[in-house]
């Protein structure tokens, strides 16, 4: 069976990380935006992640622009906007497409094994999949699920 360990993606300088060296950890993926009326929603993933993530408990961020054109273009500014704005220290990576011909395909996967309301596709910024320590999706939040809604979700995987 596939896992989110088998893929690859780009860090903010362009190198390349697996998501094997998160083996072992529950990991919650999320697509973020900087200029969205959820962006708030980085206060309540970094809370999460102070809480847990000495536990195991890693937080994935992805910018996307797809919605709306709600991110930087430059990832500087983004990373920049999530360290001074909401402390964010949680691992952020470089923009991508959650959704159509240039998706990323560590979220077509994710999208394939966890499904929306009404389809695969994601509707908007802050969908959040968590992953649990053997690399499966176990769960897909809409984007207005507020993260510290997922708190018992992940002290179960811990």
């Amino acid at each position: 069976m596939k896992t989110v360990y088998e893929f690859t993606v780009r860090k903010t300088n362009g190198d390349e990380k697996s998501l094997r060296d998160f083996e072992g950890k529950p990991i919650l993926i999320v697509n973020t935006a900087s200029k969205c009326g959820l962006t708030n929603q980085f206060k309540g993933l970094q809370e999460l992640y102070d809480k847990f993530n000495d536990n195991g408990l890693e937080i994935l961020g992805f910018p996307c622009s797809q919605f709306n054109n709600q991110e930087y273009d430059n990832i500087e500014e983004t990373t920049q906007f999530c360290q001074l704005n909401y402390g964010v220290s949680f691992p952020m990576f470089a923009k991508v497409d959650v959704n159509g011909n240039n998706e990323d395909p560590l979220f077509t996967f994710l999208k394939e094994q966890k499904k929306g309301v009404l389809s695969k596709e994601i509707k908007w910024n802050f969908t959040k999949f968590l992953i649990d320590k053997n690399g499966q999706v176990i769960k897909r939040y809409a984007p207005t699920t507020e993260p510290l809604k997922i708190e018992k979700d992940i002290t179960k995987l811990l």
